[in-house]
């Protein structure tokens, strides 16, 4: 895995009116600080990429559909420099049953440090949804964002086939 990249293990709590999850505490270990909270949306067909930060984190959670993340380290210094990973992330159901059986999937909370690109792109429906709680807030006039075209050569990653556009 990319050096830096984390994953917490999201607890579902269901009961009869549906459920209740929580995503990032600021007394958990992925926790460095609060920027502020958005939603992204992303349909199928599409890949949202490629991006990267200088200085900020982001933590992704899936709340609607299902989405292919796709990450590559771009920190020269880094033992995994140019590494790629792919990870599937999946909105919470709403009825999982009562019981201690195993969850169909488990959702995750997927933290992407500062130089790691990252992309992704709606996997089995037709949008995915993901809320992201980057450390740092958006600044309009200097964003801390960096570019690359969703299917550039910079990046050693080949999108699905079902994936025809970017941005």
């Amino acid at each position: 895995m990319i050096e830096g990249v984390e994953i917490k293990k999201l607890k579902l709590i269901p009961d009869e009116r549906g459920f209740l999850m929580e995503m990032l505490r600021c007394d958990d270990s992925v926790f460095d600080k609060f920027g502020q909270v958005y939603i992204t949306g992303c349909k199928r067909g599409a890949a949202k990429g490629w991006h990267y930060h200088k200085e900020q984190d982001d933590h992704f959670v899936c709340v609607s559909g299902k989405t292919l993340v796709v990450l590559c380290d771009l920190k020269e210094d880094s033992s995994t420099y140019k590494e790629v990973n792919e990870f599937i992330l999946e909105a919470p159901p709403c009825n999982q049953p009562k019981d201690d059986g195993p969850l169909a999937h488990e959702p995750i909370l997927l933290k992407i440090p500062a130089y790691v690109a990252h992309g992704f792109t709606a996997l089995d429906c037709d949008e995915a949804r993901i809320v992201n709680i980057p450390t740092m807030p958006y600044n309009y006039d200097e964003p801390d964002e960096l570019r690359f075209p969703w299917d550039s050569e910079e990046i050693p990653y080949k999108w699905p086939d079902f994936v025809k556009y970017g941005g």
